[in-house]
């Protein structure tokens, strides 16, 4: 990677929404930047659950860390595993009013943007490093349309017209046990997530060219 001897992590989670007091995704950044993966500087920075705002402060982040290697955090209820992202999509399509109230139906990200980009990140090889740590882990082909996509694509298209010689891409994480109350839904403990993240950052400040193998799927 560009950039210092040590190559700089910016690492961001949400803020809680919909109700809850706590967000997954906050807590397991918080905990690999306490104990970061070696070699690697890794900086913590929650971002608001708010369309454009979530943007603004992680554009205030970047110019701050100066990282090699942006990993932005959120939260996906349901899922079993910590999911790599493959692509964030140009729209706005709010389920629930974001932690402002907003709820943008349709609209773009980036107006006059291109409809999608695909994670910098080696997104196979992130997801093959998290299994090898002992955590589930699977390659996700939408991020969704709300605040977590709007993060992804944001980040996608700062990369592409603004700073090219960094990283980055977005990763989506399970509940945590605590929240989950019915005894069925996935949960994993956040030093759990923690631990796969800190193999996803590894194998992506050491992978350049991505694994060929297969990680799609038919819906």
């Amino acid at each position: 990677m560009s950039g210092s001897s040590t190559p700089r992590v910016l690492l961001t989670g949400f803020e809680p929404f919909g109700g809850e007091s706590v967000n997954p995704s906050w807590q397991a950044a918080e905990a690999v930047a306490a104990t970061p993966p070696p070699g690697l500087s890794v900086t913590a920075v929650q971002l608001p659950c708010v369309f454009g705002e979530s943007l603004t402060a992680l554009r205030s982040a970047v110019a701050e860390v100066e990282p090699d290697l942006v990993v932005c955090l959120g939260l996906a209820p349901g899922r079993p595993g910590i999911t790599p992202e493959r692509v964030a999509i140009n729209v706005d399509d709010a389920r629930i009013p974001d932690n402002a109230g907003a709820q943008p139906i349709d609209v773009p990200v980036v107006p006059g943007g291109p409809a999608a980009y695909f994670s910098t990140l080696p997104v196979k090889a992130c997801v093959a490093a998290i299994r090898e740590a002992g955590v589930p882990a699977a390659l996700s082909n939408t991020a969704g349309t709300f605040v977590c996509n709007h993060i992804a694509y944001g980040l996608g298209h700062l990369i592409a017209t603004e700073l090219p010689h960094i990283r980055g891409g977005f990763v989506h994480v399970p509940w945590a046990p605590g929240q989950v109350t019915d005894g069925t839904t996935a949960s994993l403990p956040t030093e759990t997530v923690a631990k796969g993240i800190r193999a996803l950052l590894l194998a992506a400040a050491s992978t350049h060219d991505d694994l060929r193998v297969t990680e799609g799927a038919t819906h």
